[in-house]
Formats: structure tokens, sequence, C-alpha cells
């Protein structure tokens, strides 16, 4: 039984496409059958992932996007799903930042990713999507495709409080849209646990959201070794396998399936 999951959140520069990455690398590592879909119009998750020259591709999620609204049939599986190793990819590149200008107003146009995502629950595993840092129609369109949602929150004060503002629009997307879709949890990414910065975060997600939402038991490590994968265009996990951050997405992979 396919489970997809957004990784999301409101604020950029909290690892979400880092998180997409890797997770989805991880569940492959496990002999899943892993599938990314970027839904970030900066394509940083395709990039990460190897993809060369995303600007060139013909078939990206914005064109299967308006394929949907425009009622038409969407390519072959394999003309847009990318090979990447240990899982697959569905890729993005800036075009898709004209989605909500030119398309978001037209009825269906939160729910075109899902009429996407369904055919594919067949075919895969894990779905793992990949969200802009903004609670506009995309993230709506993510919300709407999943089962459930993992935010990766880093120790900053802005983070975690930013926190309060994804869940409102989670409880609106529940209320209106998919009745279906829950919070699996909050991952601390990005952290130093020796650090009294680390600590006092942590104390504040503890006593603000502790009682409503999961907090994960793992936590990923601060490395330079995630942003030196990253320049080589691949996961941690490949990049260096026994390093502490890929343990570490290893350990939040088997843990996430542990709730399923």
């Amino acid at each position: 039984m396919c489970k997809v999951f957004s990784i999301a959140s409101m604020k950029g520069g909290v690892t979400k496409t880092t998180t997409s990455l890797n997770l989805a690398t991880a569940f492959g590592l496990m002999g899943k059958k892993a599938l990314a879909v970027d839904l970030d119009p900066q394509g940083s998750l395709t990039i990460c992932a190897g993809v060369t020259q995303p600007d060139k591709l013909t078939h990206t999620v914005y064109n299967l996007m308006d394929t949907v609204l425009d009622e038409g049939e969407l390519p072959d599986q394999s003309d847009y799903i990318i090979p990447c190793e240990k899982m697959d990819i569905i890729p993005c590149n800036i075009k898709l930042s004209a989605y909500e200008f030119n398309r978001g107003h037209e009825i269906g146009a939160e729910s075109a990713l899902k009429t996407i995502i369904e055919p594919l629950r067949e075919v895969y595993e894990i779905i793992i999507i990949d969200t802009p840092p903004a609670l506009g129609i995309l993230t709506a369109n993510a919300l709407v495709a999943s089962d459930s949602i993992i935010i990766p929150v880093t120790p900053q004060l802005l983070s975690a409080v930013g926190l309060k503002m994804l869940l409102k629009t989670i409880k609106k997307i529940q209320k209106y849209a998919n009745p279906d879709v829950k919070i699996e949890g909050v991952l601390m990414s990005m952290c130093d646990t020796r650090t009294n910065l680390y600590k006092d975060i942590n104390e504040i997600m503890e006593s603000m959201y502790s009682q409503t939402v999961r907090i994960f038991n793992t936590v990923i490590p601060q490395s330079t070794l995630v942003g030196e994968a990253i320049l080589n265009q691949q996961s941690v996990l490949i990049y260096d396998k026994k390093s502490k951050p890929s343990l570490a997405y290893k350990e939040f992979a088997k843990e996430v399936l542990s709730y399923v």
C-alpha cells in the first residue's frame, strides 16, 4: 500500500529539500520503491537529485498539472519520471512559478497534483513531495494529494514559532479538501544537540506542540557533509553512507515506517 508524504514548512532554509532527498533515498536503500516529486519552483530537489539542465526538460510537474486542468491526457509515465540513484523523481523547473498566477484561480487548481499521483500509487510504495516555502496553491496541492505531512524544523525561534501558521493551514485543508491527511510529525533537523540554542528551541517545541503533534525521536545532526553531498548532486546517504547524518536519515526512515 502506497504512502504519500509532503515535506512542508512555511519557512525557507529548514531542510525541506534535503529531507525530501535523503528520506526518499533512505526508503530506496531499504528496498522500497520510492518516488520524489519536486513541487518547489526553484527546482532544488531536481538539481540535488542529479538531473542536468532542468530548464530544458519537456515534461515537468508544471506541464502535467497544466494538462490536468486542461482535461488533457497525461503522457506515459516513462516520459516524465526520471530514474535516479535509489529513487525516481518527477522534476520541476522555474516554469512552475507561473501556476499560481495563471491557473490558481481555476476550479480544481488545488487538486491537479492529486490527479497525477493517484495512478502512481499502483507503482510506488513511498511518494515524497517537496513543497515551496509558502502556503499558496502549490502547497495546497501537496497537502490535498498526501496521506501525511512531515514538518522539518531547525533550531531557530522563527522556525519553531512559524509552525503555528502551517498547522492552521493544515486544519483548513482537512476541513475543506482532504479530511484524511494527517500530520505525521515534526523533525528536528540541522541540530547541534550540545548547544544551549538547541536545548532552548527543543524546550519551546515540547511546551508548545508536543501535546498535539508528534515530535520525532530522531534528530538530524548538523554536518558539512550534507552540504558537500548536495554540491555533488547526491544524497548524503550515497555520498558518505557511514556518516552521522546518513545514519540519522536511515533511522528516521525506520521511525516513519513504524508509525504507518
